[in-house]
């Protein structure tokens, strides 16, 4: 999964001029809450947020009267506030890579640049968040089934061939290690009863923990657990 495969694509910037009252403008039209700042030839020179703005000009604890708030908005510029030392990321790195830059910064958003320092995207936490409900296939048609399995070589290729022999198509697949042990994760679809798939599961030696089943509308129909069978 590359950064470009997920990023907003061009995303809106402005320049070091551009007021602050313009840039709340087009953060509420286009309901965002950071602007890349660019120079003529749109390389990124800074990066301004919606919380960076108010912060500022205590827009949301000040005396000011609406009409001095606007005033002020208008004669103060992205310059005069913007971040100038801003983390970027390449499009054609990998998404977990752009995830860790963010945790290690405590930071929600990165502008996406060329090797020239131009700005061809944007990516925030919520596009890898929504990567992640993508991954699982959380709303996509179909079954998902959670398992203990052992941490051994040949065990996806079991897991896997029960699938296939049963005619069901698996779609996304999993592994995670808790405290609970090594569990994986299968997203399939296919013709083959729910309860049918669990008993080959079971009968294979696999202890299913619980298991999702979906309409193609992404509605959660059914939800077993291993505690309720």
């Amino acid at each position: 999964m590359y950064v470009k495969d997920h990023m907003t694509v061009n995303p809106v910037t402005i320049t070091a001029e551009t007021s602050l009252s313009k840039a709340l403008e087009l953060m509420g039209k286009n309901h965002f809450h950071r602007l890349p700042v660019v120079d003529g030839n749109n390389k990124l020179i800074g990066l301004i947020t919606e919380g960076l703005v108010n912060d500022t000009s205590g827009r949301n604890a000040t005396a000011l009267s609406i009409y001095e708030l606007n005033y002020l908005l208008s004669r103060t510029s992205a310059k005069d506030i913007m971040i100038r030392d801003v983390h970027t990321v390449s499009p054609d790195v990998f998404l977990e890579e752009a995830a860790e830059i963010m945790l290690e910064n405590t930071i929600n958003v990165l502008p996406v640049v060329d090797f020239e320092q131009h700005v061809v995207g944007i990516i925030t936490e919520k596009d890898i968040f929504q990567t992640l409900v993508e991954l699982m296939g959380l709303k996509q048609q179909g079954t998902r089934f959670v398992m203990l399995i052992d941490d051994k070589p040949g065990v996806f290729a079991k897991v896997t061939k029960l699938f296939g022999d049963a005619k069901a198509n698996v779609e996304n697949l999993a592994v995670y290690h808790t405290d609970r042990g090594s569990e994986v994760v299968v997203k399939a679809t296919g013709e083959i009863p729910v309860e049918q798939m669990i008993n080959i599961l079971r009968d294979a030696g696999f202890t299913i923990t619980n298991v999702v089943q979906t309409t193609k509308e992404g509605k959660t129909v059914v939800w077993l657990n291993e505690d309720k069978q």
